[in-house]
């Protein structure tokens, strides 16, 4: 909530914190991992501002304003509006029923306002003037009511509070057919129905990509958030724990729940590492216990981090070797991220290093290159090296010419890349490489006639695990890459 922090939940929090030391007490069992139990026992002592550093908010957000109008501005003038209208969407109601999904706020409407749960609000700007916030506070005894808008932001809008969502028409801009429109079909109020008009959406998205001071600090909000969670499920491993122990420990250290996270946690012990979006949370933890595979994020005022790690219960065994190769790999990735860079070209890159691998660590009998150019490399490393990432776990505009629309198709053969855009400063992208061995796309490599190619007695050796992938937050400057990730896992 506005002018909150993400500690304000009492009984949640207790919740959390209790699950999270009854996870840590079985771990600090295992003396080998006492340093990680006792820095999370100090995370969770301490208030989260004492545990994070955060910048002058305040000040970032009024250039982040000027930014922002100064874009609006542009994009109004192109589709010929006059004002910029985005609500923040609507609670919507399961079928045949009457709970409500969980509530997701417009991307739009949370660029401009560290708002993110206030359905029925509005975001209105007439260029020249101040924003206005319609901000929805109804009189309900049934759920939580937000609280009146606070923080570092209030200053800088024209902030109108109502009761009831038909309230908003009288503040709404007289002449709805002059409006930019930016939401869902559902939030529709009498006249102003979303239009999208798709101008103005086209240069948006594009400048989205392009980061501000305040965004890249509320990203490394999200960093320090998700890296807490990360180290409280690692120790959550190594304790035996199942994944849907090491999944509750997670959202414990982070304070969020599975509603809060910008995605849906992948914790993924041994083969079920080789599902790339595992999420079914198992209660048992298998026996033995191999691997670990978890992609993690958390979310800072409407921002995302999406990090991933993989680990080996075994230390001494060769899959910790393949997964020290991949990660050293990874890092090489992550310091190639500059600008002028096609993104394309950094992940054929990539397929080639993981190929490379495999190819040292007995796996593949062919070169880095023919691998690739037969399509093994895709059945090993079946995703794309990553996306942007903002508002949105995959932020929008990956794909996109320009700022006026159009579309960088992706490589043949590499239907899943998520971002071929030529890189530039400002913008951040995840690093993710992986290698899996999968079934279904090992034995198309048989059918398509490459089984020599491949070493099947060390597949068989590592499928076990089911695989590895490494991911980072990568920003793109006018020199070196910032890696947003690895500096926070340093100090955890």
């Amino acid at each position: 909530m506005p002018g909150t922090t993400f500690a304000k939940r009492p009984l949640r929090a207790f919740r959390h914190l209790t699950i999270a030391r009854n996870v840590l007490s079985a771990a600090s069992g295992h003396s080998a991992f006492a340093g990680i139990t006792a820095r999370l026992r100090i995370a969770f002592a301490l208030p989260i501002e004492s545990r994070m550093t955060q910048p002058s908010l305040n000040s970032l957000y009024s250039d982040h304003l000027r930014t922002l109008t100064a874009r609006a501005d542009e994009a109004l003038q192109r589709g010929g509006f006059a004002h910029l209208v985005v609500p923040s969407g609507n609670t919507h109601y399961q079928l045949f029923d009457d709970r409500d999904y969980p509530y997701a706020v417009n991307p739009q409407f949370k660029a401009w306002l560290p708002l993110t749960r206030v359905p029925h609000s509005w975001l209105v700007y007439t260029p020249g003037k101040r924003p206005i916030v319609i901000f929805y506070q109804p009189f309900d005894y049934w759920h939580v009511v937000p609280d009146a808008p606070s923080g570092w932001w209030v200053e800088h809008c024209d902030i109108h509070i109502i009761r009831r969502p038909d309230e908003a028409l009288a503040l709404l801009p007289k002449q709805a057919e002059r409006c930019a429109i930016l939401g869902e079909a559902q939030s529709t109020l009498g006249a102003y129905v979303p239009n999208n008009p798709q101008p103005v959406l086209d240069y948006l998205e594009y400048q989205r990509a392009f980061k501000t001071a305040y965004e890249l600090a509320l990203l490394r909000i999200a960093q320090q958030l998700a890296v807490r969670g990360h180290r409280a499920a690692e120790a959550a491993f190594r304790a035996g724990q199942s994944e849907f122990g090491i999944h509750m420990a997670y959202c414990a250290a982070v304070g969020q729940d599975a509603n809060e996270l910008p995605y849906g946690n992948i914790i993924a012990l041994n083969e079920h590492g080789a599902v790339l979006h595992y999420t079914e949370l198992s209660q048992q933890p298998p026996q033995p216990l191999r691997s670990f595979l978890i992609d993690a994020g958390a979310s800072a005022y409407g921002y995302a981090s999406d990090i991933t790690r993989t680990y080996a219960a075994d230390p001494g065994s060769d899959f910790q070797a393949l997964i020290n190769a991949v990660d050293a790999a990874q890092l090489r990735m992550g310091q190639n991220v500059r600008a002028g860079v096609d993104y394309k070209q950094l992940h054929i890159d990539a397929h080639l290093a993981l190929m490379g691998i495999l190819k040292e660590f007995g796996v593949l009998t062919v070169s880095p290159e023919a691998a690739l150019a037969t399509g093994i490399s895709a059945a090993f490393f079946p995703h794309g090296l990553g996306h942007l990432i903002g508002l949105q776990v995959h932020d929008v505009a990956g794909f996109a010419a320009s700022d006026r629309g159009g579309r960088i198709q992706r490589p043949e053969g590499h239907p899943y890349l998520r971002l071929t855009r030529v890189l530039e400063p400002g913008m951040v992208v995840t690093i993710e490489p992986g290698v899996y061995f999968i079934d279904m796309l090992l034995d198309e490599v048989k059918k398509n006639g490459h089984a020599a190619s491949v070493n099947w007695q060390r597949v068989e050796a590592f499928k076990p695990y089911g695989g590895i992938r490494i991911e980072d937050e990568v920003v793109c400057t006018d020199g070196n890459a910032e890696n947003l990730t690895r500096p926070v896992f340093a100090a955890a």
